[in-house]
């Protein structure tokens, strides 16, 4: 069958809830406007819903929505909204999260984990749901949601060229999970524990990343090919 992209998703700030997308242009460094802003702070570490030698846990990230109105990014908490970088979101999230923070956009900066572009198939979230696991893809935060035949067939691509849309990519590494999985976030209740079953059935991976080797835009229903793994 052919694997056409049935979902588009970016998150203009990271860690907080995103937008459905109908298209969007690839670049070297992903989705154009992906990741575009963090919020770090005092310490200079990302906010995110792990503690890492990078991140900071604070769950009070996923309250806030961002979303990219004529070219600006602007984010919602409750009623509220404000342009990204305003004084006044960093007084907000300061004041939600107990120390001083602040919003910041570097686009030579990595705000990603470990690839520009996040991917999952359809069968694999099948897979899942049909283990009793409520497998919204918003739980895992990918950019591409493909429309496979084979659980766990997009694995079998990384260290292939993909060809998407007018984009190429590179397959470079299963996408390792952490307790983010299962917090409710960017509209996903998050009922059930995933986790435990990932951790259990597949080493704690779900998705894909991939770089960009070339850019291009991608489109709701374009068709998704796999090339040759490089020897």
């Amino acid at each position: 069958m052919p694997f056409n992209v049935e979902q588009l998703r970016r998150y203009p700030v990271k860690s907080m809830r995103g937008e459905a997308l109908t298209s969007i242009e690839l670049t070297a460094r992903g989705l154009v406007g992906d990741r575009r802003y963090a919020v770090r702070d005092a310490g200079d570490h990302l906010v995110s819903g792990k503690n890492s030698k990078r991140f900071r846990r604070h769950d009070e990230i996923f309250e806030f929505r961002a979303s990219t109105v004529g070219g600006e990014v602007l984010v919602q908490h409750g009623d509220v909204s404000w342009p990204a970088t305003s004084p006044e979101l960093a007084e907000r999230l300061t004041e939600l999260m107990g120390e001083p923070m602040r919003v910041v956009e570097d686009a030579d900066a990595s705000h990603f984990d470990e690839g520009s572009v996040s991917l999952i198939g359809t069968a694999t979230l099948e897979w899942w749901r049909q283990r009793g696991i409520d497998a919204d893809p918003r739980r895992l935060r990918v950019n591409i949601v493909v429309e496979t035949a084979e659980p766990f067939e997009e694995e079998s691509w990384v260290g292939s060229e993909l060809v998407v849309g007018g984009a190429r990519l590179r397959a470079v590494k299963r996408v390792p999970r952490c307790r983010m999985v299962d917090v409710a976030q960017d509209g996903a209740v998050a009922e059930h524990k995933w986790l435990k079953s990932l951790a259990q059935d597949r080493d704690i991976c779900a998705a894909i990343y991939a770089d960009v080797v070339a850019p291009g835009l991608v489109t709701i229903g374009d068709r998704l090919s796999a090339g040759h793994k490089r020897a």
